[in-house]
């Protein structure tokens, strides 16, 4: 595993979501990738896709959170919604029934 990158997160909600980031990486593969996507006045959601196709995701106050937490994530790199990112992504069943409201 590559070496923790020093980043300064001195917020403590940060530094949590710095904590689920990294145990979801350890979870899921060597790699992930991370998606910000700008939420408005609620923050930033920081979508996280591992080597194995699984979902996740974080949420911090700002995109300037956002971009700390992937610095601090050793194999977490930032990722826009690209071809290669949809494909890696694998849904099941059960999610798309949920996300259908079956």
């Amino acid at each position: 595993m590559a070496e923790d990158k020093k980043v300064d997160i001195g917020d403590r909600k940060v530094g949590a979501a710095v904590k689920a980031a990294k145990a979801f990486v350890a979870a899921h593969g060597k790699s992930a990738r991370a998606v910000v996507e700008n939420v408005g006045r609620a923050g930033a959601r920081v979508v996280l896709v591992g080597e194995d196709g699984a979902m996740g995701d974080v949420f911090v106050r700002s995109v300037a959170d956002a971009e700390a937490l992937i610095a601090a994530v050793p194999d977490l790199e930032q990722h826009e919604w690209d071809r290669e990112t949809t494909a890696q992504v694998k849904i099941g069943a059960g999610h798309r029934h949920r996300m259908a409201g079956r």
